[in-house]
């Protein structure tokens, strides 16, 4: 593969934004002449707002594609190679709670053993393309409206823009440098905006600051609350959960607010995210067959849909559920499937509804009928298998996996309020149990002292196999510690201490290379690979 087929998308993409200063979108083509203001590109989407429209529904498109990173590995096509949910399982497997076999049927092999921290990895340029190109078709957007403008509509798509550029920065923030606090100063990663974009495409992007970042970050999400407030009063409201609402938008602050460690805001967040949100927790009896696959649920407050004719579903295997569903046909029936750390799952009380999220002991589960208890049988599943993910439209075996994906649900707010409480000062016991004792666990009775390590464990439990648990363990800064977790290769059981330099994503060979303000000197430091431990 030559130099130039080897560019990342950043600068690939970047290049763009010459072109939309005089046409991307159509938003600033005028027959009065060739200077078009900002008032003018409104006036535009006003007239005909399907020319923003389709800026917007770009961005949420970027979230799902069929091997979009195709033509940047010299057209070789990677199985697990579609977008957003691409990541979710690359950091689920850098963790500890969602347990696999690496053998030749699981993807994800790179990511338990972290070779994927090779600059030169599939994984590490996926990782990098994937989030680089929701910011980009997120400046697309945001570049042709008009910041003051008074247009709910408007208002409405220029959120959506600066919502997801936030979120997207957010995650960037949080896998290729430490924590906020303490590493302020510290390089993250290029920071490409609307504003910044003509000048990056020629002469390149350094590395900003994890202040700089975050502080982009804070303004965005900030700015996109206003915005869809005002949007919402003006009766506006999204189409349907793959787009951002205030409540989201909020959930998107409050996540910003535990990586900084700003904990009365996170509560404010929290709380306003519940408020506003129609969605409400999942009941006991909700939870207690295989749940999460549709955004139809009342308890999902964003997610990403996918259609039944979309490419990663027509494949059949190239698709988020294909390696992590047990319940329909994909990769995980060869891969043996995903499985939950052992010694988290036996710390789940019985009368805890969510033990039923995988296989026992005995390979079965109360929350599983008939059908579903012999397809994991016939499939030879083993204990302490999910079946937390149900099939699309509840038909075990079925090869159409068109699954939508949860990228919030109402539950985390719950659990953010509490740690949050707990850290400003307050209890959050409160908050925490009645939560707990509603919807997951009558019996639950919070006996804890440290109210955070609690929440942690709870969402270990809640938000497991939705690629969020990695964050947590990040910025509470845990050890990556696998002993004892059930891990069937003795190979891949590490105890990594936290603050370990192979815990963060290295910037890809070819973003160096394309980059001119970037060396490799600015990359962040070569790890050696871990070396196995004893298990317990």
């Amino acid at each position: 593969m030559n130099k130039n087929m080897k560019k990342i998308y950043l600068f690939a993409v970047t290049a763009c934004f010459a072109w939309v200063f005089t046409g991307c979108q159509n938003l600033d083509m005028s027959p009065e002449g060739n200077t078009v203001t900002q008032k003018q590109k409104e006036e535009v989407m006003i007239l005909d707002p399907s020319k923003a429209s389709a800026g917007v529904n770009a961005i949420f498109a970027q979230f799902s594609q069929y091997e979009p990173n195709y033509d940047a590995f010299g057209r070789i096509g990677r199985h697990n190679d579609f977008g957003y949910p691409t990541i979710m399982l690359c950091t689920d497997g850098n963790g500890y709670d969602v347990v696999s076999e690496d053998n030749g049927y699981n993807w994800m092999g790179f990511d338990l053993d972290y070779s994927d921290r090779d600059f030169t990895s599939y994984e590490a340029r996926m990782v990098w393309n994937d989030l680089y190109k929701q910011i980009f078709t997120a400046n697309n957007v945001i570049v042709g409206i008009d910041p003051e403008t008074e247009e709910s509509l408007s208002q409405y798509y220029l959120a959506q823009g600066l919502a997801v550029r936030a979120f997207s920065y957010l995650i960037l923030a949080q896998l290729y440098q430490f924590n906020y606090v303490g590493h302020e100063a510290d390089p993250c990663v290029p920071l490409i905006t609307d504003e910044n974009a003509n000048d990056a495409a020629i002469n390149g992007a350094p590395r900003a600051s994890v202040q700089e970042i975050y502080t982009l970050i804070d303004t965005d999400i900030s700015n996109a609350i206003n915005l869809l407030a005002s949007a919402e009063t003006g009766g506006v409201k999204r189409a349907d959960k793959r787009y951002v609402s205030l409540a989201v938008a909020y959930g998107i602050r409050a996540r910003m607010d535990l990586a900084m460690q700003k904990w009365s805001d996170a509560v404010s967040d929290a709380t306003k995210a519940i408020e506003t949100s129609e969605a409400r927790p999942a009941s006991i009896a909700a939870v207690s067959v295989p749940a999460f696959w549709t955004v139809n649920e009342n308890n999902w407050m964003w997610g990403i849909i996918i259609a039944e004719t979309d490419d990663v579903v027509t494949s059949g295997i190239v698709n988020w559920i294909s390696h992590m569903g047990s319940l329909n046909y994909g990769y995980a029936n060869y891969s043996k499937g995903k499985q939950i750390n052992k010694s988290l799952y036996e710390s789940i009380p019985a009368t805890d509804v969510r033990k039923g999220w995988w296989l026992n002991e005995n390979k079965t589960s109360p929350n599983l009928s008939a059908e579903q208890q012999a397809f994991m049988d016939d499939n030879g599943y083993e204990a302490l298998t999910q079946v937390k993910f149900a099939p699309y439209n509840n038909v075990v075996g079925t090869s159409i996996n068109a699954n939508n994906i949860p990228l919030m649900r109402i539950e985390e707010m719950y659990l953010i309020k509490a740690e949050a409480e707990y850290k400003s000062g307050g209890s959050g016991k409160q908050t925490l149990e009645d939560f707990v004792k509603q919807y997951r666990d009558p019996s639950y009775v919070c006996t804890a002292t440290n109210i955070q390590d609690e929440v942690y464990h709870q969402r270990r439990i809640e938000l497991w196999g939705e690629g969020l648990t990695w964050y947590d363990l990040m910025r509470l800064n845990k050890d990556m510690d696998r002993r004892g977790g059930g891990f069937p290769n003795a190979s891949m059981i590490f105890n990594i201490p936290a603050g370990s330099n192979i815990l963060l994503w290295r910037i890809p060979e070819s973003e160096i290379q394309a980059n001119p303000a970037l060396s490799e000197a600015d990359n962040n430091p070569v790890a050696p690979l871990p070396d196995p431990v004893p298990d317990l």
